[in-house]
C-alpha cells in the first residue's frame, strides 16, 4: 500500500487525506442518524398519555425529553407553548425542526465535496505523469523504458485512487441526503399528530383557561374605590366652552333687567 503511495507522487498525500475523511464522517453520521436516535419510536404516544392522565406537565420533565432526541426537542418545545394555542405550538416547532435539521446535515456537504475534488486530484495527478513522461522521452528515456513508466504508473495510480476515494464519497452522500429528507418528513408527520390529539382530547383548553384568567388578576393594580372617585370626580370645561356659558349668563341678566 505504500508502495503505490510512493509511487503516486505528492499528490496521494491530499487523497488519502480525503479517505481518511470519508471514512470518519461517515461513520459518525451512521451511528448520528439511526431512527431510534433521532425519532424514538412511540416518544409521542406517550407524551399524550401522561398529558390526559396529568395535564400540568412539569418543565423538568419536559426539559429531559428535549435534551434526550431531535423529536423530542421538537414535541416538547410544542408541549412548553401549548397554554398560548395551536398555532404558537406550530409556529414554535417549526423553528426547532429548522434547527435540528441543519444540525442532523451536519458535515454531509464535506462529502459531496470530497466526491467533486478527488476525481480532480487524480486527474490532476494524471496530467502531471504524462508531463513527467515526455520529460523523460525527451532525455532519452527510449533507451531507458524505466524513466517512462515512472510517470504512466504516476498518471494510473493518481486517476484510480482519486475515483476510489470519490465513489464512495457521493454513494454516501446521497444516502445521508435520502435519510434526511426521511427524517424531516417523519418530524413534520409526528408534530401534526400531537396537534391533533392535543385538540382531539381537549388538552388545550385547560392551558388556554389559565392564560386567560393570569392576566385579569393582575391587570388592575388600583383599588375599586379609587377608581369609583376617579371616575365620579369631574373634569374641567375647556376654556371656550366657560366663556359661552359666562356669556349666556350675562345675556340672562340684561334680558331679566329690561323686563322689570
Amino acid at each position: 500500500m505504500w508502495e503505490l503511495v510512493k509511487a503516486g507522487g505528492w499528490l496521494m498525500m491530499p487523497i488519502v487525506v480525503c479517505s481518511v475523511m470519508v471514512l470518519v464522517i461517515v461513520i459518525e453520521r451512521t451511528v448520528r442518524l439511526r431512527y431510534a436516535k433521532v425519532a424514538p419510536p412511540a416518544l409521542r404516544e406517550q407524551l399524550i398519555d401522561r398529558l390526559r392522565n396529568k395535564p400540568a406537565l412539569s418543565k423538568t420533565l419536559l426539559l429531559s425529553v428535549k435534551d434526550a432526541s431531535p423529536l423530542g426537542d421538537i414535541l416538547a418545545t410544542g408541549l412548553l407553548y401549548r397554554q398560548y394555542g395551536l398555532e404558537s405550538m406550530t409556529m414554535h416547532m417549526q423553528n426547532r425542526a429548522s434547527v435540528q435539521i441543519h444540525k442532523l446535515e451536519k458535515n454531509i456537504n464535506m462529502l459531496g465535496t470530497i466526491g467533486a475534488i478527488a476525481p480532480l486530484l487524480g486527474l490532476l495527478g494524471t496530467v502531471l505523469g504524462i508531463i513527467a513522461s515526455f520529460l523523460a522521452v525527451t532525455e532519452g528515456a527510449m533507451q531507458d523504458p524505466t524513466l517512462l513508466a515512472a510517470g504512466v504508473s504516476q498518471a494510473l495510480i493518481t486517476t484510480a485512487a482519486g475515483m476510489f476515494v470519490a465513489i464512495p464519497a457521493l454513494v454516501a452522500y446521497r444516502y445521508f441526503q435520502r435519510r434526511i429528507v426521511d427524517i424531516n418528513a417523519q418530524f413534520e408527520t409526528e408534530a401534526g399528530l400531537m396537534l391533533q390529539d392535543v385538540y382531539d382530547y381537549n388538552l388545550l383548553s385547560t392551558a388556554q383557561l389559565i392564560s386567560e384568567t393570569q392576566p385579569l388578576s393582575t391587570a388592575s393594580s388600583t383599588p375599586l374605590d379609587e377608581i369609583d372617585l376617579l371616575e365620579l370626580e369631574e373634569e374641567p370645561l375647556p376654556v371656550h366652552s366657560q366663556i359661552k356659558a359666562h356669556v349666556s349668563r350675562i345675556s340672562k341678566k340684561d334680558n331679566t333687567a329690561n323686563m322689570s
